[in-house]
């Protein structure tokens, strides 16, 4: 099997960022974590399929064509309404978020699971992996689709949808466990764990399960920890637009270096097999830059592949 064979399935949140710039501007734009991802993968010719929630409405619609444009096949649960969040940006770009969602895949739970099933890699994150209903069902996918294929998750925390914090950290924790590789920020490892340092969260996880956790530092680049140690690059220098979709797309160009790669997908298939240093710095690198053009452009807007193969001087 080719690489480009391979079936990616990503599961979480699509909905309408309305964006409120710190200059007075709202515009609206489609986005929501995993659909970010999910974006960035078919950006680099990967064709995944998009699990989520939609209505048939407007802004649904718009989220499909958005989806589309980029070869995201979009198998939509219909909800009453399309979701948004309202992102908030500071005179830096960084964004803070308030979110009006649904999340309930119930409706077709049969066939979602035989679709997890049937993936090479099945990647979770965000709001889906811990809002109820929904959350349920997406752990159900998860265990449906371990040992079948490498498994991916990024918590990417948000504090203003939490009501139970002890729940959500709980749920987050089940994920990581039944996860082989692990992104999360930073930020998300301190509201996860505000008494420890991040590293030392990553390094925990990695004795849980996973066999690469990947912590983002922003502008401090990221860390990837494994059982064989750690590896630190540092973030790709350019000027910010806004932080819109960054995270997401250093994790969809995260699995792409990974289904890329026969040695790192068959490391993380097999039980004790070691993850080579050198391999966790490409990745990261590679990774790093990729959030680093999105950031100097606005909205969730990811590289596509000739622009992470394009020289510095050209970018």
């Amino acid at each position: 099997m080719t690489d480009r064979m391979l079936r990616l399935v990503v599961i979480g949140e699509a909905l309408v960022d309305i964006v409120h710039r710190a200059d007075g501007r709202v515009e609206e734009a489609p986005g929501g974590s995993p659909a970010n991802t999910a974006l960035t993968l078919g950006r680099l010719g990967r064709r995944p399929t998009l699990i989520t929630c939609l209505a048939e409405d407007d802004r649904g619609g718009r989220v499909r064509r958005w989806l589309g444009e980029s070869d995201v096949e979009v198998i939509a649960v219909a909800s009453a309404r399309t979701s948004t969040a309202a992102a908030h940006l500071d005179v830096s770009g960084a964004a803070t978020y308030d979110f009006d969602l649904e999340w309930d895949l119930g409706a077709d739970t049969a066939r979602l699971e035989e679709l997890a099933s049937a993936a090479d890699v099945v990647h979770v994150g965000s709001v889906a992996a811990v809002l109820e209903p929904g959350a349920d069902h997406v752990l159900a996918l998860v265990r449906s689709a371990r040992g079948k294929a490498i498994v991916t998750y990024d918590p990417n925390i948000r504090p203003s949808l939490v009501d139970d914090a002890d729940r959500v950290r709980q749920r987050v924790a089940e994920v990581v466990e039944l996860a082989d590789v692990v992104k999360a920020s930073d930020e998300d490892l301190r509201w996860l764990h505000p008494e420890r340092e991040p590293v030392e969260v990553a390094r925990e996880w990695v004795a849980q399960g996973p066999r690469l956790v990947v912590v983002t530092l922003g502008s401090e680049g990221a860390i990837g920890v494994t059982a064989d140690g750690e590896v630190t690059v540092p973030a790709v220098v350019t000027e910010v637009v806004d932080t819109v979709g960054a995270g997401d797309t250093f994790m969809g160009v995260l699995i792409d270096g990974i289904v890329g790669s026969d040695g790192l997908r068959a490391s993380l298939a097999t039980t004790g097999g070691s993850i080579p240093s050198s391999a966790v710095e490409s990745l990261l690198q590679r990774s790093a830059l990729a959030a680093a053009i999105t950031v100097s452009r606005p909205g969730a807007d990811p590289p596509r592949r000739a622009e992470l193969a394009a020289p510095a001087t050209a970018r």
